[in-house]
């Protein structure tokens, strides 16, 4: 295995070498917070037309996992090779052109016919957006180098984060269909690529030797594999699909390691799994999929099935939680010298569990007003979550691979979205009392996977 510490001694000495920065740092901030935005619009569009999507691609209840775990399979399956190919081989190359690939299938997913070519799109869009996102925050590192100048920018770049899932649902729910919302977001997503191949400026890591293209493709395939298992194993977990499956991840993250350990310019440094910053980093990020991104991905349809919402006026309801987590990450930076990113975390998991318990009952009471207090509390939490994030992410890695940092944690985000998305699936709808009752029981189930990420997020202190 490669010293973490030879290698991040390298790295720290060329990172602080004199860099040119970058002549647009706010043209870099605008453009990368777009298109996170954009793809976390394409992310979250199908929450609240769910139940419109499945009757018109004639998707059984069973198979409607995959209309929404599409996006988080391309991204979990490609962030951290994305973060390595933004790092090596331009950061700017690989934003442009993620970007643009978001358009295209982002257009082409307004088109399909049936769930499987749907699901095929959103796969494709999840790829697109793990290229964007993980090189952003790369060209912010590059083009904000002071810390308090990168501390503005994450911040900001987080807030989008939270901005992006709270208008996603608006648009989908506002327009005449889901179609035409896909056809304006692809349609946004090529207007800021075309912006960003003519305004941003190129960066990349300088390390020497060959992208570590080995070391993508099984990692990569592992995932797919990892990801796949979780989203069929709603139906079954001792299936011969599934469990060939989990086999072959385990299979491919052992030769991995193996690349890992013997790649030149490996795409992750292994001994960062030694360092209780990356661990923490990177814990959080899988948390935060699986106890907040996975019950507010299916919330919204739960709602209009039990209570009886539209789409709009779902989307509305929700943009209490998201609105609230956008303006509080965008507020968060302010806490920053008083309150470490890692405690930031634990308060942000703390108020997720408190907000998901206080709306137990609601759904099966028929009333979506006591949603509002859980709602409200749980999206200031989020919005904790979303502001320290990005800024962990990049800390706990050296400067030069911070693409790569910021591609580590949001894999494991979008592993924890994939599986939290399928474990509320499950738990929803095979309680033999009704919907409403399987809702009271996937939110204790996401209130708790909260409290064990606030407990190991605190337990993971630097010494």
């Amino acid at each position: 295995m490669t010293r973490f510490s030879e290698r991040t001694l390298v790295e720290a000495k060329v990172s602080v070498a004199p860099a040119p920065a970058s002549p647009h740092p706010s043209a870099t901030l605008a453009l990368t917070s777009a298109a996170t935005a954009v793809a976390l619009m394409t992310y979250t569009a199908p929450m609240v037309t769910l139940p419109d999507v499945a009757a018109d691609l004639h998707t059984p209840l069973s198979a409607q996992a995959w209309l929404l775990n599409g996006t988080p399979l391309g991204l979990a399956a490609l962030l951290l090779v994305a973060g390595s190919l933004a790092d090596d081989y331009g950061r700017r190359r690989i934003f442009v052109a993620g970007t643009l690939a978001l358009g295209l299938t982002t257009a082409l997913g307004a088109l399909t016919s049936s769930t499987w070519l749907f699901t095929l799109a959103r796969i494709a869009q999840g790829a697109a957006s793990a290229a964007l996102l993980a090189s952003s925050l790369g060209l912010i590192v590059h083009a904000f180098p002071s810390p308090r100048g990168r501390l503005h920018a994450t911040g900001v770049w987080g807030a989008f984060v939270s901005g992006g899932i709270a208008v996603g649902p608006l648009l989908s729910g506002a327009l005449p269909s889901w179609r035409v919302s896909y056809g304006v977001l692809g349609t946004a997503a090529v207007l800021v690529a075309a912006l960003s191949a003519r305004l941003l400026t190129e960066s990349r890591a300088p390390r020497g030797g060959r992208p570590d293209l080995a070391g993508a493709v099984t990692f990569g395939l592992a995932l797919v594999a990892l990801v796949a298992a979780l989203t069929l194993g709603r139906d079954g977990w001792l299936r011969a699909p599934v469990e060939l499956l989990l086999l072959a991840s385990v299979v491919l993250l052992a030769v991995f390691v193996a690349v890992e350990r013997r790649a030149r310019t490996p795409m992750i440094d292994l001994g960062l799994l030694r360092h209780r910053r990356f661990l923490a980093s990177s814990s959080s990020g899988l948390f935060t999929g699986l106890a907040v991104i996975g019950l507010f991905s299916f919330l919204p349809a739960l709602l209009q099935q039990t209570v009886g919402l539209s789409a709009m006026d779902t989307a509305w309801l929700f943009l209490l939680w998201s609105g609230l987590s956008f303006a509080v990450a965008l507020q968060a930076r302010r806490l920053a010298g008083r309150v470490p990113p890692r405690w930031q975390l634990a308060i942000g998991f703390l108020l997720h569990a408190a907000g998901v318990l206080t709306m137990l009952g609601s759904l099966d009471a028929g009333s979506w007003v006591r949603l509002l207090p859980g709602l409200v509390v749980a999206g200031i939490g989020s919005g904790l979550l979303n502001a320290a994030l990005p800024l962990l992410a990049v800390e706990s890695v050296p400067a030069a691979r911070a693409a790569m940092g910021s591609g580590a944690q949001q894999t494991f985000r979008y592993i924890g979205s994939c599986a939290g998305v399928a474990l509320t699936i499950a738990i929803a709808t095979s309680s033999g009392s009704g919907l409403a009752h399987g809702a009271d029981i996937a939110m204790l189930v996401s209130a708790a996977l909260a409290l064990v990420a606030a407990a190991s997020v605190v337990a993971l202190r630097e010494h």
